[in-house]
């Protein structure tokens, strides 16, 4: 009789689910048994151009209405197609797994994960190969970021392009946005890199981008918060912010809850149901607040205020799977979503 040592279950979707790796405590089983793989049946964005504005924005009052608000997200069944052109043999263009200086000082804080991070000119990414876009990205803004440089122009940045660095296999491409009905939403905004063509450029690679809805979210109240972050950043000494997409569950009619979500194109681009952002604001004086926000990818109402859109640190750490800027002590931080922390 075998004695298995270890038992993974690496899927469990539509009914089946796959089983990796088995093992045993026997060496002569060992021998005789292989790794086997076997399945089991069972419009307008919110126009805040000055400070006041912003401050403003943040503390309107909630609507009762707004606890409401429907989750989205539907999965749809979807085929791999298999890409003949495609290498036998897995190749990628090589990218450096050493950080450069500045990336040091982004990432001061702690790293949340080391899931195929990408060090860019002013920012990092951490890619999810599975969903074809980020598990996290990582700024480092201060009020020079946010002021175009001479030279500096948008309109000269390169169109949106598939990031190289990533395997044909786990790459997301144009061609799977056309016609999804979705925006390419940045994750490091690239008005937060005012001052370096490079930088600001290097924001259009894909894997720093997600399918977000356009009107009311990425052109509505995703906007206004990256406007807000930018007047933290030009009223303090600098704003770390992180970045990332949330696939959170919701209850069905049957009473369990699912984790759902829609995926767009030949290589099912995954659509998440949220997004957050978290900043860490370092005044003058060096003391540290923590503003984190949770906003459903969805139409969303503009006069919504974006302190309606806090949510727990710790909640956003356990839905996304990793600890976000750990070396900073809880109790060091002056404030937390408005309060002081316990």
């Amino acid at each position: 009789m075998f004695s298995f040592r270890s038992l993974a279950v690496v899927s469990f979707s539509t009914g089946v689910g796959y089983v990796l790796g088995l093992e045993t405590n026997s060496e002569t089983q060992m021998m005789k048994l292989p790794r086997c793989i076997t399945a089991i049946l069972p419009q307008k964005a919110e126009r805040l151009r000055t400070d006041h504005d912003l401050d403003l924005a943040e503390n309107q009052h909630i609507p009762s209405w707004y606890k409401l608000l429907p989750v989205p997200g539907t999965v749809h069944a979807a085929t791999v197609a298999l890409d003949r052109n495609l290498p036998a043999t897995p190749t990628s263009t090589p990218v450096s797994t050493a950080p450069t200086n500045r990336a040091v000082q982004i990432m001061k804080h702690g790293y949340p994960g080391f899931d195929n991070v990408r060090y860019y000119e002013d920012f990092v990414v951490s890619y999810d190969r599975r969903n074809r876009t980020a598990h996290w990205v990582f700024e480092h803004i201060k009020g020079d970021n946010c002021t175009y440089a001479e030279g500096v122009d948008r309109s000269k940045c390169s169109d949106f392009r598939p990031d190289l660095s990533i395997h044909p296999y786990f790459r997301a491409t144009n061609a799977d946005y056309k016609g999804s009905g979705y925006d390419r939403g940045h994750l490091a905004a690239a008005s937060n890199h005012r001052h370096s063509q490079k930088a600001m450029d290097d924001t259009f690679v894909l894997s720093n981008i997600s399918p977000q809805v356009g009107v009311g979210f990425n052109r509505g109240v995703w906007n206004s918060l990256e406007k807000y972050t930018r007047a933290l950043a030009r009223r303090n000494r600098s704003v770390y912010v992180c970045t990332g997409p949330l696939y959170l569950p919701r209850k069905e009619p049957d009473g369990k809850q699912y984790v759902k979500y829609e995926v767009i194109g030949a290589n099912n681009v995954a659509v998440p149901t949220h997004f957050f952002k978290v900043l860490v604001v370092e005044d003058e004086k060096g003391q540290f607040e923590m503003k984190s926000f949770v906003m459903p990818n969805q139409a969303l109402p503009e006069e919504i205020p974006l302190k309606a859109f806090y949510y727990p640190i710790d909640s956003i750490e356990r839905a996304a799977g990793f600890l976000l800027f750990e070396k900073i002590p809880r109790k060091m931080f002056k404030l937390i979503n408005g309060s002081k922390p316990q």
